[in-house]
């Protein structure tokens, strides 16, 4: 409390004292108990009220101690129950769960990994991924400010994402590896990659290439095939020692028949193997007709045109050619899609000869681009002219209806630099993207397609997209989400046929380990994406015949269903609308894979390469009688004592003024009893 509120009190008592005295005592003829006790209540009650006009400030100071946390992160993937260290883990979480003297020093928290991170001290190992570095990323945000040790009970194996060994350079905790497993070193053949593209082309040849791995000490020999049913399509003799302990096999397979060609490849086993399941690995390629083929047409050079190349390509379906106007008359029969890019004077023979023969088209409209001519050649749309530029971001429509799309978080895109001023369409539009400045929504399409006259067209309103795929690939580690979402565009674009009112996307195959989504759109009768519907899909296992009816759930602009935890097999599938009385079918096949079942090992010198870098220390399962009184006596984990002062106001004291009333109501009251009043 200031000086000056305190002398502010001390007058605010004085005045209080003299004005109760005077009024109860001066010139009485005799200071009688009850003129004292009148005077007194006076006192009291002008002093609380002059109290409150001053108004002075108390300072509140609590104490509190905040322990440290434990983190305790269990790996919840398959492998683990593979390894037969389920029991122990279970048993381990449950000893530390009841010791008294961990959680009294420190506050427990649980979590699961697999192939994400959940706070949950649940553990059913049945993960079929596991990714360390993702789940250390996302407790790195948690307990970014704190101190707080991690047990981190695992067996060291992950099945993708980067590499998490020097993952302490930015989760700056002590990590105490609880290591899964034993470091006995097992005789063992293996399939340890196989690399093929997802999809061949009817009567040619599709390149495989396959990484062989022993782990032995003896000379041994062993035959390597690849089968489709009963038939054998390649086979080979290989060799292995200690020191030549793997082998990449090149060879090449036929596409003869259209479709998804269902293969396996195998190793024969050793006898004296431990673990069989990785020597084989199923796989399968779609078989194709036909090549999507784009002409990508421009006058002027700029980074968009590698990019857009580049996403369309991703997949092997398509495959592009960039010309500028003159070479693409002597090759324009041979082009299924045409994407202008920033057109200018030059595009005039172009623009007729697509129009006259009614051709889709995708056409990127930047700063470079001649909107002159582009408002009097293309009668889709009309652009103002300003001759001016401004940076757009995009905002993603989630009303969208020609076909399913996914944000891929757009509003995080850096800016594409457009042309300023209004745009006005002459047919029927949807934007997929719209324009917004510093966050504010202008309601103008940043990448619209439209479809009229049975032709359809992609409009893009501004260059530099290649930030795009540059940002995308920042935000997921991956191309993967930008491409398709570019693939998706061009699949589009590329088919002319008639807009249905369901509309299914899956893949014709997945692999055991992946997540299994199938997702659908549907639209009422005016095309509009339709929320009400009730949408179910019917499963039936080829080879079981058994059936299953599943609902699919309404997740922002489409209906979804996930199927990962159906056994491999192949599956005929029927979605339906209830109250649309409207179906669509397919099939697809779950391969026979689990990337967990891999391991023979606990992966023992990484966890501890990880321990000593963290300042920590590793155990094995078996051993860790030291580990409660290692974090115990610990002088880096001790409980902080902290102060947090508080200043309260007196106005805030409510008893202030239950003293006022209290004071003048007794006061009112002795006066009337003894015939003052």
């Amino acid at each position: 409390m200031r000086s000056e509120t305190l002398l502010y009190i001390i007058l605010a008592a004085i005045i209080a004292l003299l004005l109760a005295v005077f009024q109860y005592i001066y010139k009485k003829k005799s200071m009688s108990k009850l003129n004292m006790l009148f005077a007194f209540l006076r006192f009291l009650t002008i002093f609380s009220v002059l109290l409150l006009l001053i108004n002075p400030s108390f300072d509140q100071v609590s104490l509190s101690t905040i322990k440290p946390n434990l983190v305790l992160a269990v790996d919840n993937s398959s492998s683990i129950r593979h390894l037969k260290q389920d029991k122990k883990t279970t048993d381990l979480v449950n000893r530390l769960r009841n010791s008294k003297a961990l959680n009294n020093k420190f506050n427990v928290e649980y979590y699961t990994f697999g192939q994400s991170l959940k706070t949950s001290d649940t553990i059913i190992f049945s993960d079929k991924q596991t990714n360390l570095y993702q789940a250390f990323t996302q407790l790195t945000q948690i307990y970014k400010q704190t101190t707080s040790p991690t047990l981190l009970i695992t067996d060291g194996n992950q099945t993708y994402g980067n590499d998490y060994q020097f993952v302490s350079n930015s989760y700056n905790q002590p990590i105490y590896p609880i290591i899964l497993g034993d470091t006995i070193t097992y005789t063992d053949l293996k399939i340890e990659q196989l690399n093929v593209n997802k999809y061949a082309y009817l009567k040619n040849k599709f390149p495989v290439e396959v990484i062989l791995v022993y782990n032995g000490n003896t000379n041994i020999s062993s035959k390597f095939e690849v089968v489709n049913g009963k038939t054998t399509l390649y086979s080979e003799t290989v060799n292995f020692s200690k020191i030549n302990n793997s082998k990449i096999i090149n060879f090449t397979l036929p596409a003869n028949s259209v479709g998804v060609s269902h293969l396996k490849a195998s190793i024969r086993p050793l006898e004296s193997e431990k673990n069989k399941v990785n020597n084989y690995k199923n796989f399968a390629v779609e078989v194709i007709n036909e090549k999507t083929k784009i002409a990508l047409v421009s006058e002027i050079k700029h980074p968009d045109i590698g990019t857009i190349k580049k996403s369309i390509e991703s997949n092997e379906q398509r495959s592009v050619t960039i010309l500028n106007t003159k070479q693409y008359f002597s090759k324009k029969n041979d082009f299924q899609l045409v994407i202008l890019y920033q057109p200018n004077n030059k595009f005039n023979k172009i623009f007729e000869d697509l129009n006259s023969k009614n051709k889709n088209r995708f056409v990127v409209v930047g700063p470079k681009t001649d909107l002159n001519v582009m408002n009097r050649i293309d009668k889709n749309f009309s652009h103002d002219i300003t001759n001016q530029t401004e940076n757009y971001q995009a905002e993603f429509n989630i009303n969208y209806t020609p076909y399913i799309i996914d944000d891929i978080d757009f509003e995080s895109f850096p800016p594409l630099v457009s042309n300023y001023g209004s745009v006005k369409f002459n047919v029927p539009f949807e934007s997929i993207l719209e324009k917004t400045i510093k966050g504010i929504s202008i309601k103008e399409p940043l990448l619209a397609t439209s479809e009229a006259n049975n032709r359809r067209a992609a409009i893009l309103f501004g260059e530099n997209i290649w930030r795009w795929r540059a940002q995308s690939y920042i935000n997921n580690k991956s191309f993967n989400a930008f491409d398709n979402f570019i693939g998706k565009l061009i699949q589009y674009l590329a088919s002319n046929k008639q807009k249905s009112r369901l509309n299914l996307d899956y893949e014709s195959f997945y692999n055991g380990s992946s997540n299994i989504i199938i997702k659908a759109e549907f639209l009422d009768k005016n095309y509009v994406f339709d929320t009400r519907e009730t949408l179910n899909i019917n499963l039936t296992d080829k080879v079981s015949k058994n059936q299953k009816t599943l609902p699919l759930i309404l997740k922002n602009n489409n209906y979804q269903v996930d199927l990962s935890s159906l056994p491999p097999s192949e599956y005929n599938f029927t979605v339906k609308a209830l109250n649309g009385n409207i179906s669509k079918s397919g099939s697809f096949q779950i391969l026979e894979y689990n990337v967990e079942q891999q391991f023979l090992n606990a992966n023992v010198n990484k966890l501890e390469r990880l321990a000593n870098e963290s300042s920590g220390t590793s155990y094995f399962i078996d051993n860790v009688d030291g580990l409660i009184d290692n974090l115990l006596n610990d002088n880096r984990y001790t409980p902080v004592q902290k102060s947090n002062k508080n200043t309260i106001p007196l106005i805030d004291w409510k008893f202030l003024l239950a003293i006022i009333a209290l004071s003048l109501g007794i006061e009112w009251f002795l006066r009337k009893y003894n015939g003052l009043i």
